[in-house]
């Protein structure tokens, strides 16, 4: 029977201490040490460095389960990305923007809990969110119909974009970004500079912004420089979307002698049809990249590309939603400027 089941205690184990031998040995009661422990409210600076002194020498580790009870916070943070799981695992775009989070959160006992909102479920994520599982999100890889933005802002969960929001009215989200229509113009500019004379586009996509603004980037050069704009392909920023993109514009635009590229991965897929069609790169058509991640330096030839801080924005984005949490007044958003690193690709 159950009942019969011995139970074996290790005597050399000590006990974990208690909160009520913290209490004690910071001459406080319990509720007090309750409250010194989990935020300081309503303590008087004497007993919190008493119970804090307490809590090194019993080396008492809070209880979280009963600490989120007191708080009504759960100490982690949603990062939300609405893209398939096979993207979120294989672009470099998401490890840095993980690794700029992380380091935000590196001081604090905040965890990251990763959300993959695929096509369409914004709506159970949010659901989620607003539930109280996290006590704040942030977005990045948002597209216009997902409508992360808008939702999001009528659930009042604490959150901050990485990228300009679409759907919502962006003065009301906080966010960060790099200036994306100066990030193509830089790269379009680049390759006015070389002499090339018809200068094509793969963008990115119609629904979020940085495929918005670096194709307007791109069109500002062109414009400016006096030549046709109509040579433009779209892909996804996956490396399958450059390949098929670049044989579109091959086929349309057979006198292309430079394309800018929206991201290294297309820009990656592209190399390797332009390789198979027997053109030089830069010889015969110049390429400039977009995002300067670690592919942009182990495509042959290396690609010329323009740098997105990701690891920064993340890590920016971190900071900001640890001040929304602290109670700090909303942010104006933060855009970071984009510089190029010149490759043997242009």
């Amino acid at each position: 029977m159950v009942d019969n089941i011995p139970v074996h205690v290790d005597p050399a184990r000590p006990a974990a201490p208690t909160l009520e031998q913290v209490a004690e040995r910071a001459g406080v009661s319990r509720s007090t040490a309750s409250r010194a422990i989990n935020g300081g409210l309503r303590v008087s600076p004497e007993a919190l460095a008493s119970v804090e002194a307490a809590v090194t020498d019993l080396g008492y580790t809070p209880n979280r389960a009963a600490r989120s009870l007191v708080t009504k916070r759960t100490d982690s943070i949603a990062l939300v990305v609405p893209e398939p799981d096979e993207r979120v695992l294989s672009d470099p775009f998401f490890a840095g923007t993980l690794n700029g989070l992380s380091s935000s959160l590196a001081d604090s006992d905040m965890q990251v809990v990763l959300v993959i909102a695929r096509p369409g479920e914004s709506e159970r994520t949010v659901r989620y969110l607003r539930n109280g599982h996290v006590d704040g999100a942030i977005v990045v890889s948002h597209h216009a119909n997902d409508e992360l933005d808008r939702a999001l802002q009528i659930s009042r969960v604490p959150n901050v974009f990485v990228g300009r929001p679409l759907s919502a009215d962006e003065r009301d989200v906080q966010y960060v970004d790099t200036d994306n229509v100066e990030g193509g113009r830089l790269a379009t500019q680049r390759l006015i500079d070389r002499g090339c004379r018809r200068i094509a586009t793969i963008a990115g996509p119609a629904d979020m912004s940085a495929g918005i603004d670096r194709l307007t980037g791109w069109r500002t050069a062109i414009r400016a420089a006096g030549m046709s704009d109509d040579a433009v392909v779209r892909g996804d920023f996956t490396m399958a979307s450059g390949t098929i993109a670049v044989r579109e514009l091959l086929a349309r635009f057979p006198d292309v002698d430079g394309i800018f590229i929206a991201s290294d991965l297309m820009a990656a897929g592209a190399l390797s049809v332009l390789a198979e069609h027997g053109k030089d790169v830069p010889g015969d058509v110049a390429v400039v990249g977009y995002d300067n991640l670690g592919v942009a330096a182990s495509t042959t030839p290396p690609l010329t590309s323009v740098i997105q801080p990701v690891v920064a924005m993340a890590r920016a984005a971190g900071a900001r939603l640890l001040d929304q949490l602290n109670g700090a007044p909303p942010s104006p958003p933060l855009i970071f400027a984009p510089e190029l690193v010149i490759r043997a690709s242009a």
